[in-house]
């Protein structure tokens, strides 16, 4: 590379290249490498020129574009000319000498106003409106940190119920912009779900979610892009109604209709099971069907299995736990040693099992699911007299107080179960 001494400084005149003509007035630009030494200059040179390119890149990029990608191209530009892109009244507040050397930096050789590094200097981009929907996509990128360690399912499980209660409030109240959402429009929101409520199509519980969902959302967008709102929570939740719960199975149900002959017969057999596997383990079904053959101990002296973090995330830290297995459930698994692919990481498991029950008569009553199984193996051991330690241990369920020791060992484990296996 050749450079022009100007005096005792060296620099770089280079021809504009044909790609930037539209967004760079000079046909050729005067670099000063800011050294009167020919070895310096050839280190600074390529860099300094890498930096104009990329400054007009970031100009072609704001040039004729949308709002979003002309205020994403301004703040580019700003942070390549040494400042933070700030909106224009943050900039007229700025000290006086810093406020004229961004002036100064708008001014082209020929004595004109650049309007992009006015736009990037002096905050003259225009921030584009962040509605509901927008915000909604906004969220996934400062939440990602919440998905971290789950699986492509637990995200979809994650991800649905914010989508829903965005999508009811545009329905119910419109994609109104973040920093104009009124209290008004809040109770607007939810004498939509009250009518719901009162049709009787969804529960408080239900009406509670959308809400929650929406205010999380909307307030942890709010606060990443420092953007003031305008709304009032207080009073917005509903009075929760009697809590829905899911009856356990008894345990002449369990023997007499889910274990008789041929009663699970046309029952996929994956599926039928995990439900095996469900009732002398208590698992939760989707605990159940992530299990692999690293997971399935059928070879070791006790056969269990291992309920740890593989591929997804579990409920709780204290879901992470090992269960024995013994009877219906150890001969379950000794069909599939190897787990269900067919149901790892699906969401359809519940609602096929729980189909197949409803249709063949084998629910106890109709608020039973799938998942009072593993209700009735607490009940079990609880009529057993389990120790309460241990029965929080086998259902991965919290301690409301510090754990202290290990807890008991496989052996013990197997003990407790067995005497209330079916």
């Amino acid at each position: 590379m050749k450079f022009i001494r100007r005096e005792s400084t060296l620099h770089i005149r280079k021809r504009v290249p044909r790609r930037y003509v539209s967004v760079e007035e000079r046909e050729y630009v005067w670099i000063s490498l800011h050294t009167d030494s020919e070895q310096v200059a050839m280190r600074k040179a390529p860099a300094i020129w890498d930096h104009m390119i990329e400054a007009w890149e970031a100009k072609l990029a704001g040039a004729d574009a949308d709002a979003d990608a002309q205020l994403a191209a301004a703040k580019n530009l700003a942070a390549m000319r040494g400042y933070r892109y700030l909106q224009a009244a943050e900039v007229a507040k700025l000290p006086l000498d810093e406020v004229l050397a961004r002036v100064e930096g708008v001014v082209t050789p020929s004595g004109k106003i650049d309007r992009q590094e006015a736009d990037a200097l002096l905050g003259g981009a225009v921030s584009p409106k962040l509605t509901v929907t927008k915000a909604l996509d906004d969220f996934w990128g400062i939440s990602r940190d919440r998905i971290a360690g789950k699986s492509p399912e637990q995200i979809r499980r994650w991800e649905n119920p914010r989508k829903k209660a965005i999508a009811s409030f545009v329905k119910a109240v419109g994609n109104l912009e973040l920093a104009e959402i009124t209290t008004a429009d809040m109770m607007t929101f939810r004498n939509w779900l009250a009518g719901l409520v009162v049709e009787g199509k969804v529960n408080e519980g239900s009406a509670n979610k959308d809400l929650m969902f929406l205010v999380g959302t909307l307030k942890d967008v709010a606060f990443a892009n420092d953007i003031p709102i305008k709304f009032n929570t207080d009073r917005l939740m509903f009075k929760p109604g009697k809590p829905v719960t899911r009856p356990p199975f008894s345990r002449a149900w369990i023997t007499e209709k889910l274990l008789a002959p041929g009663a699970l017969d046309g029952l996929n057999a994956e599926a039928r099971c995990i439900l095996l596997g469900m009732i002398n383990t208590g698992y939760r079904p989707s605990e159940g069907a992530s299990l692999g053959a690293a997971q399935i101990r059928l070879d070791a002296n006790i056969p269990h299995i291992k309920i740890e973090p593989v591929g997804r995330k579990l409920k709780t830290d204290s879901s992470e736990r090992i269960i024995p297995l013994v009877g219906v459930s150890l001969e379950a698994f000794r069909q599939f040693p190897n787990g269900f692919p067919r149901y790892a990481d699906r969401g359809v498991l519940s609602d096929t099992i729980n189909d197949y029950l409803r249709e063949n008569n084998l629910l106890e009553t109709d608020k039973h699911t799938l998942y009072g199984l593993r209700h009735s193996f607490e009940d079990r051991m609880l009529a057993a007299g389990v120790d309460e330690r241990i029965r929080m241990d086998l259902l991965g369920h919290q301690i409301k107080r510090e754990r202290y020791g290990a807890g008991a060992n496989l052996e013990h484990l197997q003990r407790v179960v067995q005497e209330i296996a079916l």
